[in-house]
């Protein structure tokens, strides 16, 4: 019979750091409530989350690099917002900041969670930060308890 491992969604006894772009803070702000309702929903206490607050988007790998490779989490939740403009702007930074974040989770083996919004328009953002397409900083906190207990069950298999 074929082995499976499957995630479970367990926060307790873990610690999660938060890194939080300010840039859209009024959209980030929501994506926050959203991942600490989620962890707090699947047992994690208040003094077990951490929030770093970074300039902008661009800045979140650099800061989830260092939380990660702190040793002091068991996941890292980067939440942000970029809304596309008028110039490559947008591109540039959403990419970079994805692309980083992917970094971070394949170079430290910590689960590191991309909440980052990357939208066309501010409804698309609203939208996805507690509105009609739900909360993607809470679909981030699940991700993050999730890919926790996958790496704790392949490091346990035989």
């Amino acid at each position: 019979m074929a082995r499976e491992i499957q995630g479970q969604l367990k926060a307790e006894g873990r610690r999660f750091a938060l890194a939080v772009s300010r840039f859209n803070g009024f959209i980030t702000d929501h994506l926050v409530v959203g991942a600490e309702d989620a962890l707090k929903r699947h047992g994690c206490r208040d003094a077990d989350i951490t929030r770093v607050y970074v300039p902008g988007a661009f800045e979140l790998p650099a800061a989830a690099r260092k939380l990660a490779e702190s040793g002091k989490f068991s996941a890292v939740i980067a939440l942000g917002c970029v809304i596309r403009g008028q110039t490559p702007h947008f591109e540039y930074v959403a990419g970079e900041a994805v692309r980083g974040l992917g970094w971070v989770a394949l170079h430290t083996g910590v689960p590191t969670a991309m909440g980052v919004l990357t939208c066309d328009t501010l409804e698309q953002a609203i939208d996805r930060a507690g509105g009609k397409a739900g909360n993607k900083g809470a679909d981030a906190a699940m991700c993050a308890l999730e890919m926790i207990s996958v790496f704790e069950q392949i490091g346990r298999a035989e």
